[in-house]
């Protein structure tokens, strides 16, 4: 059972077995590694909580060192991210290796999280590889990435990685459920999330989440050998994310609308470009494996076999052949590659719409 630090978290539960079981004697460094929006970063702060905590992080309720963990007051936690909108700066680093050999203050141990640890800079890595070949007992390193290769072999070799997966779309809609969500609601949210419990709990209370689904799924009846069609369609996907994004804009401007100074404000204008950046290629990847699934669905049903969209009707999943639509789904999902490359989306949507077989 989930207990402590680890309570209310959705999905995860292999990773979460597995951390509990380093509480109390973890390694140096940990890589946690996976998508976007899968709660990698969700998932350390509460690791990080369990090891500072006062009670051994067994307990059921929340002891005042992992309140203050959660409320960034731990002074024995020390989050990590970058200082503007794009990189982990190296003086980030520099200090970050200054403040290492320190005693921890309260307990046995201090945490450093880096949050955005991909956006590492090469020289801030060759800053940070130095400490992490020659740890301090009493220091722990909890690295964020999507991917391993969004760091150096040396930085990565020296973490341990813990892989995060997608939580299953059955147990994403049941969590949101369990929120007082609707059975529609939650089902949709859970579907065009793609896996992602941080994105499907934002999109949960949206009403625009059916519209997206459906802004996808209609791609493939519309296509067209006109090359200005193809641009059309890549705006039109692209203009159907900006109301999902609704609920980050909407936490920004509460946010500053407290009376803040103005580096705070300035930091937290960049935090929140970062991450409506993040979640915005989280949902055009989504809606990529949304267009994907109906090419997978129209060769699946012309075979007999199971389909995955119930409410794509049958005579349109027949109007493109089994092979044409295997070939589709696959250059789709090339798209996903693309796009995590950091291409321009709008480029990478127009170049697929213009590729793509028609279905007549």
């Amino acid at each position: 059972m989930v207990r402590g630090p680890f309570t209310g978290l959705i999905g995860h539960a292999r990773v979460i077995g597995l951390l509990e079981r380093e509480i109390t004697a973890p390694a140096h460094a940990y890589l946690f590694a996976g998508p976007s929006n899968v709660g990698k970063a969700t998932v350390a702060h509460r690791f990080a909580a369990a090891l500072l905590c006062g009670q051994g992080g067994w307990h059921d309720n929340p002891c005042s060192s992992c309140r203050r963990s959660a409320s960034g007051n731990h002074p024995d936690l020390i989050g990590v991210e970058p200082d503007g909108r794009a990189a982990l700066s190296v003086e980030q680093a520099r200090a970050t290796v200054a403040q290492a050999p320190m005693s921890p203050i309260e307990g046995n141990r201090k945490v450093f999280v880096f949050d955005e640890a991909g956006s590492m800079s090469e020289q801030a890595a060759n800053a940070l590889l130095k400490t992490l070949e020659e740890p301090t007992p009493s220091t722990v390193f909890v690295l964020v990435v999507e991917s391993e290769d969004d760091l150096p072999e040396t930085i990565a070799s020296r973490c341990r990685t813990v892989q995060f997966g997608r939580v299953r779309e059955e147990e994403l809609i049941a969590a949101l459920e369990a929120q007082g969500m609707g059975a529609g609601q939650a089902g949709e949210a859970a579907r065009i999330s793609g896996g992602r419990p941080g994105l499907a709990l934002g999109l949960a209370t949206n009403p625009d989440v059916a519209a997206y689904r459906d802004v996808w799924l209609s791609v493939p009846m519309r296509m067209s050998s006109h090359p200005g069609e193809a641009f059309r369609l890549a705006d039109e996907v692209l203009e159907a994310a900006e109301p999902l994004l609704k609920a980050l804009d909407a936490r920004q401007a509460i946010a500053e609308s407290d009376d803040l100074p103005p580096s705070r404000l300035k930091s937290l204008q960049d935090r929140h470009e970062r991450d409506r950046r993040r979640e915005k290629r989280a949902l055009h990847v989504t809606g990529l494996e949304i267009l994907a699934s109906w090419y997978a669905d129209a060769a699946s049903a012309q075979f007999g076999g199971p389909v995955r969209n119930h409410d794509i009707p049958a005579a349109a999943l027949a109007m493109i052949r089994p092979r044409a639509a295997v070939a589709n789904a696959e250059r789709v999902l090339n798209a996903v590659t693309e796009l995590q490359a950091n291409q321009r989306p709008q480029l990478v949507f127009a170049t697929l719409f213009a590729e793509l077989t028609p279905a007549s």
